[in-house]
């Protein structure tokens, strides 16, 4: 129909066959109006296939048509760099697309480039704009070069160097030379053969030129550098999955590093393809959409395209379908490999060499947000100096990024990919998750024992084959491994739930319970604790189902939930007699801790003498020294002030040579306590400061806000509402500072302080 003639024409012979002038095509297909009229007038180099597929849409074309237009492309497209006429400045950049959303930042830090450019030349400016898989490099690119094309008159240059796609072949940078300068007006008779002459010849013909280069898609350092040209007055930018960290040493660049869009600029960029009514009447919906997208541009272009394929489909079932497909990926994938996110990703998997591949697929298995360097190792089975290696390879393109806190991400459709990859490769997925749970359960023991220095029968164990250990020497450093392996245990505990892991499960939750009371977090604790009992009860472990018993009790009753409390003092006195008699002690002396919160003191007092005797008669001294502790503070709770201390200060040489710093610090407030009610307020503040000190030694911010409205409480009895005031006010911090809602009362007691004492 349209024989042999140029894309152009072709194009303009469809559009005025459908009747559609330029802006109603633009405004159907998503591709600018100024790119439109430039591709039917010849003035801009012929579109990719991506681009000719949304202008065969927006023209509503049926198959014989669509394939004429996309003949007429390819005919129009010779390898490399495309040419154009003679005598005429290049014009070689790839379309502007119309639904071009969001960048600002990006936008803002790159036209500050281009300014170093554009005014009185200065240095060459080379900038490498990096990122993930379908994060937007290349529209990025073309959308800035659009922006600023007229600041630079002698023309545009384009190539799509091949770095990563399906071919495997990146384009040799001697053939985009030679695309190159015969765009540049060099006879094809005059390009030399070897590639550094063509890089000369290209320097040479670029002197004294302004132009913009665009590097799209490169592979490495190696294929861009013959590339660079030489004047002043020239901006190249390049893309790629690639770090390029070596143009920014050696060249001078600026790396610009896209991430995903924010949750603002995806619903735009949704928008922009399916109509902001849509997006305004289901706007829950749309939400969902770009979430379950993780708010990568291409999964969001794919989806709108779908959806603007199907205007009459509701949001909401585009929402439903999305959420049910199994693998996620599949209802991600389209025709053209192109926009495919599977086979976009596929093509960055390839690069890898087979011991990085097979880091990768293992990572992708990891439950959690982010990761460490330590769990990553394990969970590949790898020691530390390659896992190193590894993640550095896969960071540098762009498969993995790094948080705020240098944890390593995985977005969550490459983390699907990766998931697929195990199943194909057939790896040992049962063992890497094993792996990861010796990892957690070990190193939770190890940074436990450091924590909460109470002697425990138990032993460590040996780690299994591939898993690290983490050297945790100090409070500060158990702190921080707690701290950093917080969001894998949680991912862990929902995620891992294969039967041959319930041990693991079991254990894993035994090693966080110094970590959760030191901060306060018995809303954690509770939900960790009912995983780890319903893995006990499965097992039938009546040392494990009491330990998680008892300290799912506790947390209970110090939130005041003493109902669901005393369900678990039901389950530990009926496993009593199943247990050992050092598990029994500590049984007894849970029991005490729950009757305690319950206003229940002398059965308080009753349970911890029961625990007491047992110690004794083990020859425990950490543990009288525990109870001593404990039989006190119910003493003074029921008034035998006098004979509190006693028993305290029995406790606190055993618990000094025990090195059991918390149970001093509880001590040393119990008696205080004790003091301020015998109206030893002096003493009592002194004994209070004495177990201040011990709390902050051992970063126990929860009972430091404790012992702080012990101490305010003093200060006002003895009617100093100045410093009452300024122990409130801190212990309101400190509650903050681990997100405990006892703040607000602590501030509300400040407030209140502070009025009296102006009073």
């Amino acid at each position: 129909m349209f024989g042999e003639k140029p894309f152009g024409v072709v194009l303009r012979g469809l559009r005025q066959q459908g009747r559609l002038t330029i802006e109603e095509l633009a405004e159907a297909s998503g591709v600018s109006v100024r790119a439109i009229g430039d591709m039917e007038r010849g003035r801009s180099r012929v579109p990719q296939r991506r681009t000719v597929m949304a202008l065969a849409d927006g023209l509503g074309l049926a198959d014989a048509e669509r394939e004429a237009l996309l003949a007429a492309a390819r005919a129009g497209r010779p390898a490399g760099a495309v040419a154009i006429v003679t005598g005429q400045a290049p014009r070689q950049l790839p379309p502007d697309l119309a639904t071009f959303r969001g960048r600002t930042e990006a936008l803002a830090s790159v036209d500050g480039l281009t300014s170093q450019v554009a005014g009185q030349g200065g240095h060459v400016v080379v900038s490498a704009i990096g990122g993930m898989a379908g994060v937007g490099k290349t529209t990025l690119a073309v959308h800035w070069a659009h922006q600023v094309a007229d600041r630079f008159p002698d023309g545009q240059l384009y190539v799509n160097l091949r770095g990563f796609e399906d071919t495997g072949r990146p384009l040799d940078p001697g053939e985009a030379l030679g695309g190159f300068l015969r765009a540049l007006g060099v006879p094809s008779s005059d390009v030399p053969r070897g590639t550094a002459e063509r890089s000369a010849l290209f320097r040479a013909h670029t002197t004294s030129r302004r132009l913009i280069v665009v590097l799209d898609n490169a592979r490495n350092e190696e294929q861009v550098r013959p590339l660079l040209p030489a004047s002043a007055g020239c901006l190249t930018i390049i893309t790629s999955r690639s770090r390029l960290s070596g143009l920014a040493v050696a060249e001078g660049a600026s790396l610009v590093t896209l991430d995903v869009w924010t949750r603002q600029e995806a619903l735009a960029g949704l928008a922009a393809r399916i109509g902001e009514e849509r997006c305004r009447a289901e706007p829950e919906a749309a939400a969902e959409l770009v979430e379950l997208c993780g708010f990568l541009p291409l999964a969001v272009a794919i989806v709108g395209a779908q959806l603007s394929a199907s205007p009459e489909v509701p949001l909401r079932l585009g929402v439903r379908e999305l959420r049910e497909a199994r693998p996620r990926l599949d209802a991600l994938s389209a025709d053209d490999p192109q926009v495919d996110v599977r086979a976009v990703f596929s093509w960055s998997y390839r690069a890898l060499t087979p011991s990085t591949a097979r880091f990768f697929r293992y990572l992708a298995l990891h439950p959690g947000p982010s990761m460490s360097t330590e769990a990553a190792a394990s969970l590949a089975g790898a020691d530390l100096a390659a896992a190193r290696r590894q993640v550095r390879a896969l960071t540098s393109v762009n498969l993995l990024s790094r948080d705020a806190d240098g944890r390593y991400v995985l977005h969550d459709l490459v983390r699907a990919y990766g998931t697929e990859l195990v199943e194909r490769e057939g790896d040992d997925r049962l063992g890497a998750e094993r792996r990861l749970m010796d990892y957690l359960c070990h190193n939770a023991f190890t940074a436990s024992r450091v924590l909460d220095t109470q002697p425990n029968d138990d032993l460590p164990g040996s780690s299994g084959e591939g898993v690290i250990r983490v050297a945790v020497d100090s409070r500060e450093e158990a702190l921080e491994w707690f701290r950093r392996e917080e969001p894998t245990v949680a991912a862990a505990m929902r995620a891992l739930d294969d039967p041959q892991l319930l041990r693991y499960r079991m254990n894993l939750t035994r090693d966080w319970v110094g970590y959760y009371s030191v901060m306060g977090r018995w809303a954690d604790e509770i939900a960790t604790k009912r995983i780890g009992l319903e893995a006990a009860l499965v097992l039938d472990d009546p040392t494990a189902i009491a330990r998680n018993s008892q300290n799912l009790a506790r947390a209970l009753a110090a939130m005041g939930r003493v109902d669901e409390a005393e369900e678990q003092v039901a389950l530990m006195l009926e496993l009593l007699p199943r247990l050992g008699s050092a598990e029994q002690a500590i049984t007894e002396r849970s029991i005490g801790f729950v009757r305690g919160r319950q206003g229940r003191h002398s059965e308080a007092l009753h349970h911890a003498r029961r625990a007491l005797a047992i110690y004794r008669r083990l020859g425990n001294r950490g543990g009288v020294a525990r109870v001593l502790k404990a039989i006190g503070w119910y003493l003074t709770l029921l008034g035998d002030h006098r004979q509190a201390i006693a028993m305290c200060e029995e406790a606190l040489p055993i618990l000094r040579e025990t090195g059991n710093r918390r149970s001093e610090a509880a001590t040393w407030d119990s008696i205080g306590y004790a003091r301020q009610r015998l109206g030893q307020l002096e003493a009592a503040i002194a004994d209070y400061q004495r177990s201040l000190r011990l709390y902050e030694e051992a970063f126990d911010a929860y009972n430091q806000a404790d012992v702080l409205d012990h101490i305010a409480s003093a200060h006002l009895e003895r009617g100093d509402g100045a410093q009452a005031r300024a122990s409130w006010a801190r212990a309101a911090e400190l509650l903050t500072t681990i997100g405990d809602p006892r703040a607000e009362e602590m501030r509300a007691r400040a407030t209140e302080a502070e009025a009296r004492s102006s009073c």
